[in-house]
């Protein structure tokens, strides 16, 4: 069985619905792939995001949806800067965070091409505003490197290693140490 078809997500940025149904059926074409070599694969999928002039990637797993930005939010009293607000996601309220501001890299634009990532998390449902989403970038297991390369925000702290390719790198932040770290669960001025 080939591997599935590349689709260029960001010819999708405008119809967020048809994005997630593209997001799913590469999903299911992955599973199948993997299905069909015999179980597990040596292939590893994450999303691939934008923070200021930095390209990322997150672990698939760790990212529920990716929406477009809110055109409102409601601001939250007392809360650090940046904390955007409460968006409305189906009816559930949904806590923003500008992930670029509180790694002190500065102020997320609303752009058309900035999006939220919803994690995928129970106990602390929280969506992260970043730049950009170029979809799933997908890399070999043997691509990967625990050395952490110097990053223009201060983010190594929340990086896990990164995946190398043709002169190109693609550091991993892990969403799980983010959402474990004390400043970050408390995000109320002192």
């Amino acid at each position: 069985m080939s591997a599935p078809a590349e689709i260029d997500l960001r010819a999708l940025a405008d119809r967020p619905f048809d994005l997630l149904l593209a997001i799913e059926r590469r999903c299911l074409e992955l599973v199948q792939v993997g299905s069909a070599d015999g179980g597990e694969s040596s292939e590893w999928v994450g999303i691939g995001f934008k923070l200021g002039e930095e390209t990322m990637l997150v672990i698939r797993d760790d990212i529920r949806e990716v929406m477009m930005l809110p055109d409102s939010m409601s601001r939250v009293p007392g809360a650090k800067p940046w904390v955007r607000g409460l968006a409305n996601l189906r009816g559930h309220l949904l806590p923003v965070v500008d992930l670029r501001q509180y790694l002190g890299g500065g102020i997320t634009k609303e752009s058309r091409a900035a999006r939220v990532l919803v994690l995928n998390s129970r106990e602390f449902p929280v969506g992260v505003l970043v730049d950009e989403v170029y979809g799933f970038r997908r890399f070999l297991n043997s691509e990967f490197s625990v050395d952490i390369p110097q990053m223009a925000i201060g983010c190594e702290a929340y990086l896990s290693g990164a995946f190398a390719r043709n002169n190109d790198f693609w550091p991993v932040f892990s969403m799980s140490t983010l959402l474990a770290t004390q400043d970050f669960q408390h995000a109320g001025e002192q």
